[in-house]
């Protein structure tokens, strides 16, 4: 069960983030409506509190079952294995079709909550460490409280369909930037 909360439309993009920091991290800097990339969960923290300061506003990054939630559609989902589609070309830019780089947000068909790039593009972090779920019913889960890695979800252009379907995870170290890791920001309602 999950209290209410509102997820981005699509990832943050270069032009928000070089608003937000100064600078832009991502290795294919076209700017604008691109995401951006190359940043850390670390970094995500940096821009959140300072996008937080600036604005008053109390944006995160979203828990993993929120993500996953949103990801399948909500309470209008119809069961897709892609966010939005069955059909991964419809849907997100991969390793299949993106040429291995960055496209910009919101150009592939969204799913049932009109959420775009849930399904390839970049990576996006999550607020969680990485862990194994737990079978019991929980309200607002966090996962688990140790751990090294943090939660990475969606898949993206330089990674095959399979691990961009809306039930594969991943982590990895909150330290680390990729070309292919980015961010989508929540707030709590």
């Amino acid at each position: 069960t999950l209290s209410s909360y509102l997820i981005g439309k699509h990832e943050v993009t270069q032009a928000l983030w070089e608003e937000v920091m100064g600078s832009n991290p991502s290795h294919n800097k076209q700017g604008g409506d691109y995401p951006v990339e190359c940043v850390s969960w670390n970094d995500c923290q940096e821009f959140i509190e300072k996008l937080n300061a600036r604005t008053g506003m109390m944006f995160r990054l979203p828990r993993e079952a929120e993500w996953e939630y949103a990801a399948r559609g909500g309470n209008r989902s119809k069961g897709y294995k892609y966010a939005g589609s069955d059909n991964l070309d419809e849907a997100g830019w991969y390793g299949g079709n993106s040429g291995s780089h960055t496209h910009p947000v919101g150009r592939k068909k969204p799913n049932e909550l009109g959420l775009y790039d849930m399904s390839g593009n970049v990576f996006e972090w999550c607020q969680d460490r990485y862990g194994d779920y737990t079978e019991e019913s929980q309200t607002n889960p966090a996962g688990p409280q140790s751990g090294g890695y943090r939660v990475l979800r969606g898949g993206s252009g330089w990674f095959n369909a399979r691990n961009c379907r809306v039930s594969d995870r991943g982590g990895n170290v909150p330290g680390n930037r990729y070309d292919y890791g980015g961010l989508r920001l929540v707030l709590s309602l």
